[in-house]
Formats: structure tokens, sequence, C-alpha cells
């Protein structure tokens, strides 16, 4: 029996009997989760990594049974067993303990079902966590870590081979990954500064090891597996792989200040920090934060690539899980000490001004990420994107309403490839001031250098090329009878980001247009100087 087929079975309220009224689904990377109401099941997905094998029934069982003795340690009340998913008589049942009958098929973790507005990642979102949490997960936390095991077996995860091992795997798990979710030049900064430190460093994880500080911890120390009951409750250690699970106390520790940091608590994330060392007093835990922040940022971000092909999600999904890659590889890059910053130029100007043709040229001639609001604009609202669309000036599909969704979705879409950085051009018209603030606010948050160019040509030449589109461009919904409309809307550069603004005209050859264009984003240090490259052909 597959695994959609066991999960289709589960997701049936009948499956579990009264009073079960209704079946809540989830999905991992790993398993599949079900929340019945009193209680949660979890499922886990015949998959194979390497690092984690779940592939037979028998070694799914197996990691059952260790996910409920280890996770026990920290949440006792909430993990009540294991059991069995059995055939008996032709019919999908679960099973009761050691009085099994019929055919075991598969095995599941029972779990006591907890509030979900008391998840950690929800009581942040509410903007509710704050430094009383922390002291909370510190009482918790500091004895477990003082009383985990340790010793021989334990301290081999924690020397500088075993380490390197772990940051190797990571880096050849996510090759494929290059100019995807991240760009060549941050993938082998982040390893070559990993490998740096491990080597330099060596003495420092020697004497780590000699002072007890490797222990078995929990391995997957995050917000989204932390529940504030009263006491807290901290689920979801890692089972699977021990190399994993024990580890440096610094590099549980670190998994949870990274994750308070990619949501923007640094506060907090520093408050964990500093409440540890004084109670703990482990002061040599510091020389090792940056390192296990960009080791555990780049392992979430491998994470969200596997989970990306995952053939259980949509495309919607499927991106969401790239985006959130590519976020938490340039969180890994800041902290391996990257300091370059994505250029983010926004092609922008009146219909027919030639911005399209800009924009197209950093992409063909450079390789930079294109996005056309033109584009998503009709992404968005379901018309095809060789649709022609004739509407009033501000009306319909142009109205200022979807003008600022699609702007709104444009800097979505640029923040996470920024993120990840890369390059990014947008081609769109920004008329007014207040369309074109929220790019500043985007190369804000995600640390790139941002310029507007405006592309400009003589009232004729706009006239004559919409003339021309809308004969040999069906694409194009620019028309001669909106130009004087847009002119008069039409808004000078915003004046408290002046400097941030450049023009080119393109009323002369395109030969002309590119090098200027060149030359520009050189002078502004956007392009390096070995940056040219011929114009393409078919302008």
């Amino acid at each position: 029996m597959s695994h959609a087929d066991l999960v289709a079975a589960l997701r049936r309220p009948s499956f579990w009997g009264p009073p079960v009224e209704s079946v809540d689904y989830l999905q991992t990377h790993v398993s599949s989760i079900f929340l019945t109401g009193e209680r949660a099941y979890k499922l886990k997905k015949p998959v194979n990594f390497g690092f984690l094998d779940f592939s037979t029934p028998e070694l799914r069982e197996r990691f059952c049974r260790a996910e409920l003795d280890l996770n026990r340690r920290l949440a006792p009340d909430t993990y009540l067993g294991v059991a069995p998913i059995v055939v008996d008589r032709g019919a999908l049942r679960l099973g009761d303990g050691a009085d099994i009958e019929g055919k075991i098929v598969d095995w599941l973790v029972v779990m006591r079902q907890l509030d979900a507005e008391l998840l950690g990642t929800e009581v942040l979102a509410r903007g509710q966590l704050d430094a009383a949490h922390i002291d909370r997960l510190i009482e918790i936390l500091e004895p477990f870590y003082r009383e985990a095991p340790t010793g021989k077996s334990v301290d081999r995860h924690g020397r500088p081979g075993a380490v390197r091992y772990n940051t190797d795997e990571n880096f050849a798990q996510t090759e494929d990954q290059v100019g995807k979710t991240i760009t060549r030049e941050r993938y082998e900064h982040i390893r070559a500064w990993a490998n740096d430190f491990l080597r330099k460093r060596e003495d420092l994880f020697d004497r780590r090891v000699r002072e007890g500080r490797i222990r078995d911890g929990h391995g997957d120390l995050h917000l989204g597996n932390i529940f504030f009951e009263e006491p807290p409750v901290i689920l979801d250690c890692v089972e699977f792989n021990e190399r994993f699970r024990c580890a440096d106390v610094a590099a549980d520790l670190a998994f949870l200040a990274m994750d308070l940091d990619f949501r923007d608590r640094i506060e907090l994330s520093r408050y964990l920090i500093d409440r540890f060392v004084e109670v703990s007093g482990d002061t040599d835990l510091l020389d090792l934060l940056d390192f296990y922040k960009c080791y555990r940022a780049y392992v979430r971000a491998k994470v969200h690539c596997f989970t990306s092909v995952d053939p259980g999600l949509g495309d919607c999904g499927r991106r969401a899980q790239r985006n959130s890659a590519r976020h938490y590889f340039g969180l890994a890059y800041r902290y391996a000490g990257g300091e370059s910053k994505p250029p983010l130029v926004v092609v922008y100007g009146l219909m027919g001004a030639g911005k399209t043709r800009i924009a197209r040229y950093l992409r063909e001639a450079f390789g930079w990420h294109l996005l056309s609001t033109d584009a998503v604009r009709k992404q968005i609202s379901g018309v095809g994107e060789q649709t022609r669309v004739y509407v009033p000036y501000e009306t319909g599909l142009y109205s200022r309403e979807m003008s600022r969704q699609t702007y709104e979705e444009v800097c979505n879409r640029a923040e996470n490839l920024l993120h990840a950085g890369f390059p990014v051009v947008v081609d769109g018209s920004f008329n007014t001031r207040d369309d074109r603030r929220p790019d500043f606010e985007l190369a804000a948050r995600a640390g790139a250098s941002l310029v507007f160019v405006e592309a400009t040509c003589s009232p004729s030449e706009r006239r004559r090329r919409l003339e021309s589109r809308q004969v040999h461009d069906t694409r194009s919904d620019g028309r001669v009878e909106l130009m004087d409309r847009q002119r008069t809307e039409w808004e000078s550069p915003n004046p408290e980001h002046v400097e941030s603004f450049e023009r080119i005209s393109t009323d002369g050859p395109l030969v002309s247009t590119h090098a200027r264009t060149v030359e520009i984003l050189r002078n502004l240090a956007l392009l390096p100087p070995a940056a040219a490259a011929d114009p393409p052909h078919g302008y």
C-alpha cells in the first residue's frame, strides 16, 4: 500500500471512528500528520535522503519508537505511544498495541494534540513573544543539556572532522541549487568560510570536546517545534540520525537564535544567548555562534530545497519552499561575513519609452532575473500573458488597486531572489512616487543596491513605437490614445531618494542604449568592470 493510499485513508474521519468528526492534515518533507482533535498522529514518509532513511516499514517502526523515547525527555506528557496501521479482513484500521490482528502495513507516532495558538511561530506572529518566554525556555534547556548524555560515543560528533563531514554533505547535496536558489559566488563563499573556520579553530572544537560540551541534545530546536504551554513543550528532536542530534550545545542554541534572527527578532536572539551563557557559564559558546548559525541556516535552506520537489505539493507550495530556501541561504551568507549587495534595477518610464528593451538586455547579456509588471499583472489576474487587453485608462486590469497588487507581488518575488543574491531587474511604468516607495523599502529589507533607471525618448518616437506594437506585438496593451493621460499623471523622481535615479535615452541605436546602460551600472558598481558583453541579437 502506497503512502498516498494511506494518507487518503487516514484523512477520512471514519478511519479513526467516533468521536472524531474531522481530520486536519499537515505535512513536512518527511512526515504526514493527522490532527483529530484530542490526538495527533505522525506517519513517516517512505523517503531516503541518505542521511535519513525511512524507506521500509521496519525502518519506520524503528524510528517511530526512537522518536517516542527521545522526545519524552522534553515532552513526557505529549508523546503517548506507537501504533500500527493494519489491514484486517480487507479493511484498514488502527492497531491497538500488543493485541494486533491482521497484517501491519505501517506505523504511527501517537501524540497529544496541542493548541496551535501556543505554537512559537504563532505567538511570535501575534507580537506576544517576549523575554519572559525565553526565560522559561532557558529554565528547561540549561538543565536538559547539563544532564544530557555525553561520553566517547557522543563526543565524536563534535570533533572537527565530524563537523566538517556534516558541512561537506550540505554543500554536496545543494550544489544542484546553484543558479536556482543560491548564486555560485555565495555558494563558494559560504563553503570557503566554513572550511576556513574549521581549519583555523580546530583547537576550539577540541577544547569543547574535552570540556564535555558535546551532548545528545535536540538537533531541531526552532520556534516551529516549541509550544508555549506551562511549562513549554519542545517537540520533534532528531531521531533519524544521531550525528545531527549529538552535537555541541552551541549548535542547538544557535538554531533557535538563527530562527529568531530569520523572523526579525534579533533582540530576542541576543537575549536568548546572553541568558544561556549567564546561566550556564559557557562563554566559549559565543566564539562558535556565527559558525553554527550559518550551519543551521544552511540546513534549513537545504530542507526547503528537498521539500520543493515533493510531488504532494502544488505549484504554489513548491514555489514557497524555493523562496524560503533563498531566504535561508541569504541568511547563511550574512553569517559567513558576506557583504556584497545584490543589485536591484527598476527600469521605469512612460509607455513606449523603451524600458523593456533595457530590462531584457540585462537579462540576456548578464543573466539577471527579469520581473515584468505587465507579465505579473496578467499572471495574478488569470489573464493569459499573450492576451491583449483593451480597457480605459486606470480601469479593470489597470485600475489603481490592480496596479497596487501587481507592484506588491513584484516586490515579493524580487525580495526572494535578492535574498539569494541574484541580481534583479524590474520592468514597469511606476508613474508616481507612491508606486516607487515600496521598492526602496524592499531594498532596505533585502540589503540590495537599488537604482531607478528612467527610459526616455521623444514623443514622436514613442508614438511610432506604440503604433507599431498594435500591429506586431499582441502582448502589449500600450496604446497611442493613452499616451497623453499617462503623461499628465507622471511624477518626477522621489525627492528623498533623488540620488537613486538615472536616465537613459533610447532614441538612438540599440547599441548606444546598451552601452549607456553598462556605463551607468558600472559607475554604480552594480556590474563588475569585466562585465562587458556583446549586445544580444534579435531586438
